[in-house]
């Protein structure tokens, strides 16, 4: 695609900031030299607050109709589909995920805009008239204000387009800080918006390291609401630097998914979303089926055929369509990910498949690496891995699998697998997640929440909760006619 480099987006232009240096990206596949990002400063960030501020205090952009920004948020979708190719060779080149995956985070990240346009239509409130004689109460839905939107390396434009269209439709105003390393889909849609006709100021976009543009921002006495994606132990500085102005917050943090396939689930079915579930996105991913739960009846059978067909799955080359796993995000994450199989077959797990970083590539690869008969008290288990590498346990009864599902920090997701409603819905009822689901596997649609409890975080995204996170409400009470005095006054003239 050619070297990119990008300036700070502040103001509804890219401006040269006041950081002092820049930010080089190596493709994770190749190791070659693909885009330099601003190594962004505090100023920047105060800058672009200031400039988010002003949009929302004084611009145009809060006091629009509903109408006239669902028109500005559908012209940026329709601006995203004109540029998919060039934005998927982004998501590509920087993150090192598989095209045929990456393909779907751009028409994912088209369809979360249109449906925010939608919200944008529709944010409505609620009227009272029964509170008593000559009482009308008005509560109503407004912008929450200036919104610091902090987003991770793995899914780039689509946990944007989670977030920005949202935030942007209720009238608030943004300030992005994407992740060093997959800053150029951020630049990109920003350019973008400006062009679909966003005011100057409403979407501003600060790269650099959390340490320091990212620190100062969810500190920041300007923000008004923090909305943040990424690791459970990063996510807990983000909620302590806000609880310093009483800031309002949502994390999406961490997981550690279970993947439950009972004896009577349509076991082709079980096994592709058993691959699915872990494969997909390099397995970095935070709503991957890690932890693969199977029951004992059918283990061996099932365990054996997951196994030959990931024997079969191709590592490599993330432009080529065929290629299933492409590059981790860098050397250190790569390493990670090997320590963590390294403890697995120390701990006593039984290796069933891969194990080893890919050689005879230059990039950062890993085999498709399956563990079987794996405890609770082991890593792997436990831990989130963030990688290639699927842990099984084997269950016997329904109880042994909701104790299991359960037995971790986390609580984003879980799946099952059962033709059984009544095993669905009575197993769903009892998984400690913000999302469960059954005979299908990562899966969703822009009107459908994401939330998470436990080290998984608080807060929404995406639908009707997601956009109402970058709203508050306001309560107006109105007396008409004539009452008597609360004070009467007794004597005198």
């Amino acid at each position: 695609m050619g070297m990119r480099s990008y300036q700070q987006f502040i103001g509804g232009r890219f401006v040269a900031g006041w950081g002092t240096g820049s930010i080089e990206r190596r493709a994770p596949a190749s190791g070659e030299r693909i885009a330099t990002y601003a190594d962004g400063s505090p100023t920047d960030m105060d800058l672009a607050v200031e400039s988010a501020r002003i949009a929302f205090e004084e611009g145009p952009w809060p006091r629009m109709s509903g109408m006239e920004r669902a028109e500005v948020l559908n012209r940026l979708a329709e601006l995203i589909r004109a540029n998919r190719e060039r934005l998927l060779g982004i998501e590509v080149e920087e993150v090192g995920k598989p095209i045929r995956f990456a393909r779907g985070d751009i028409d994912g990240a088209i369809g979360l805009t249109r449906y925010a346009a939608s919200l944008a239509m529709q944010m409505a409130g609620l009227s009272y008239t029964n509170i008593g004689e000559g009482k009308t109460a008005l509560v109503t839905r407004e912008p929450v204000g200036v919104v610091a939107l902090v987003t991770p390396w793995n899914f780039p434009a689509l946990i944007l387009s989670q977030k920005v269209p949202f935030a942007l439709a209720a009238g608030c105003t943004v300030v992005l800080k994407p992740s060093e390393f997959t800053s150029g889909s951020a630049f990109e849609i920003a350019a973008l918006a400006s062009e679909a006709g966003l005011p100057a100021g409403a979407f501003n976009v600060v790269s650099g390291y959390g340490a320091t543009v990212g620190d100062h921002l969810t500190t920041h006495p300007g923000i008004d609401f923090v909305s943040f994606t990424g690791s459970t132990r990063t996510g807990s500085r983000v909620v302590a630097n806000t609880s310093r102005h009483l800031v309002k917050s949502s994390v999406e943090l961490g997981g550690k998914s279970a993947n439950i396939v009972f004896a009577d689930a349509d076991l082709d079915a079980a096994i592709d979303g058993a691959l699915m579930g872990v494969f997909f996105n390099n397995g970095e991913c935070c709503v991957s089926g890690s932890r693969l739960f199977v029951q004992s009846s059918i283990a061996d059978q099932f365990i054996a055929k997951v196994v030959a067909r990931a024997r079969a799955m191709k590592v490599g080359d993330p432009f080529d369509e065929d290629t299933d796993i492409g590059a981790l995000i860098d050397s250190n994450h790569l390493e990670k990910v090997a320590g963590f199989v390294r403890g697995g077959i120390e701990d006593g797990a039984e290796l069933v498949l891969g194990g080893n970083i890919a050689g005879g590539m230059a990039g950062h690869f890993h085999e498709a690496t399956i563990f079987d008969r794996v405890e609770p008290r082991m890593a792997i288990f436990r831990e989130e891995i963030f990688g290639p590498v699927l842990s099984i346990t084997r269950f016997d009864t329904t109880d042994d699998a909701v104790r299991l599902a359960n037995d971790t920090a986390y609580g984003l997701s879980n799946y099952i697998w059962s033709k059984n409603i009544d095993t669905v819905l009575t197993v769903a009822k009892r998984l400690r997640s913000g999302w469960v689901q059954a005979n299908t596997i990562i899966d969703g649609a822009p009107q459908l929440p994401l939330t998470g409890v436990k080290g998984s975080g608080f807060g929404y995204e995406m639908g009707q909760a997601g956009f109402e996170e970058f709203t508050q409400l306001k309560t107006l009470l109105i007396q008409t006619g004539s009452r008597a005095p609360v004070f009467p006054i007794r004597g005198g003239q």
